[in-house]
């Protein structure tokens, strides 16, 4: 999360780690050590098993709508729910349910069911995770056959200050997992506090994609980001709907490592902390709010390549760049093989400065025309948020949708879709979900 002792809370970067696959469980049985993979090796040799839930997108170019127009939105708030601890995520369980689920960093989810919030948590984490500065419970995911498959995945920090994947069962309430269900699917060292990533999410192709940042500590001291023997600082991919002998998960066999020098379960690399990403439900494109260090911050997209998912192999460039500006070395660095990011912006600026990204989602719902063809972002500290047209050329300018100035004043701790695809902002601080409608101007 956005937390930083420079800053404010949440998605901060800084460096480090070691590779864990140990396969033990905050508040459940244990599961499995999982690989190394230092030299490439696959789970699944010479196959790339698809989920039996793949969620494939209908086009592979952009769907922008043909008058979409950013200067010509007014952006509204509306009040969800309030009363929250410290939320830093909102989602929903694609089951037809329309309920909303409400991430707090301490370690629960909360139910919002027909516009009531459940006294009764879905999971309670506490006392078995450790939470506070950017660690705690983070992301959320339900199965995409969910509730065939009756399952949530987590990520939280244990209570050895470690990075945690771990599943849960939907037990015969739907609006409760059975906490003593758990099994830990990956365990990944954090060397420091902060820089955790946390967000998690079932790619179009119904693999499961982890979010790493690079270990903490500040500027990346390891180099761990660009080090593609560690996990730290990479998007990861695996597949959680079939296992070996060993471990919950197999590696596909198109992850871009597999059968060469590097972690397998790599998908891309060079990310500082990537505090929240989302693909577009209908493009398949995969969007990162990459938080920067001292200077910049950045939105990262990726499109499909023919049948290929967005982001394979991307280079974001951390720690060699912060946005689109050298950082190791300071000047003359090289941008070979570099994806350079579609959106920066500064942090010293008219007014309340900026300080951390919170990435967002493509609108792609239907009470707000006109937001379709956009991407929303904001900054976790001023509250502004932007929108940026889904196939604008790099480098795009995005458009100012809300000041800081608006009330009510927000730390945005993350963005989210309902099942109809309507967008939702979160106030870490004032404990609330928003939803986010746009109208033209008058």
């Amino acid at each position: 999360m956005p937390v930083d002792s420079r800053r404010s809370p949440f998605p901060v970067v800084l460096v480090g780690l070691s590779i864990l696959a140990l396969a033990t469980m905050a508040g459940g049985r244990s599961g499995q050590p999982a690989p190394a993979g230092a030299t490439g090796r696959t789970d699944a040799p010479g196959s790339d098993a698809r989920p039996v839930a793949a969620l494939r997108p209908t086009t592979d170019t952009p769907a922008i709508a043909s008058a979409f127009d950013p200067t010509n939105i007014v952006l509204g708030l509306s009040l969800v729910k309030s009363g929250f601890t410290d939320p830093v995520l909102v989602t929903n369980a694609g089951d037809g349910s329309n309920r909303l689920f409400v991430v707090e960093q301490a370690g629960l989810i909360r139910v919002i069911s027909g516009g009531t919030l459940l006294a009764t948590p879905m999971l309670d984490l506490r006392g078995a995770i450790t939470s506070g500065g950017e660690r705690g419970l983070l992301g959320l995911a339900f199965d995409p056959l969910f509730p065939a498959f009756p399952y949530i995945y987590v990520n939280f920090t244990d209570g050895n200050g470690n990075t945690a994947i771990s599943r849960y069962t939907i037990g015969s309430n739907p609006n409760v997992a059975v906490r003593s269900s758990g099994v830990r699917i990956l365990t990944i060292g954090q060397p420091y506090a902060n820089h955790n990533g946390g967000n998690l999410a079932f790619g179009p192709d119904g693999f499961l994609y982890v979010g790493m940042g690079d270990g903490g500590s500040g500027g990346d001291p390891q180099n761990r980001a660009q080090n593609i023997t560690s996990l730290l600082g990479k998007m990861l991919r695996f597949d959680v709907h079939h296992g070996t002998r060993t471990t919950h998960y197999v590696i596909p066999s198109s992850n871009p490592y597999v059968g060469k020098l590097g972690n397998d379960l790599i998908w891309s690399r060079g990310l500082r902390n990537p505090w929240r990403w989302s693909f577009d439900r209908l493009t398949g494109q995969l969007w990162i709010g990459d938080v920067g260090q001292d200077r910049w911050e950045e939105v990262d997209r990726s499109n499909k390549v023919g049948s290929t998912p967005a982001g394979r192999a991307a280079n974001y460039g951390w720690a060699v760049m912060e946005g689109r500006a050298c950082f190791k070395p300071m000047t003359g660095c090289s941008t070979a093989g570099k994806q350079m990011p579609l959106v920066v912006y500064g942090h010293a600026v008219t007014g309340t400065d900026n300080c951390s990204i919170t990435g967002g989602f493509s609108y792609r719902g239907t009470a707000s025309p006109v937001l379709t063809g956009g991407y929303l972002f904001g900054d976790f500290c001023s509250g502004r948020i932007w929108i940026v047209s889904i196939g604008a050329a790099t480098p795009a300018t995005p458009t100012l949708l809300r000041d800081a100035t608006a009330s009510p004043e927000m730390t945005i701790s993350s963005f989210g879709e309902d099942e109809a695809g309507e967008l939702y902002v979160v106030d870490r601080g004032g404990g609330a979900v928003y939803r986010m409608d746009g109208t033209p101007k008058p």
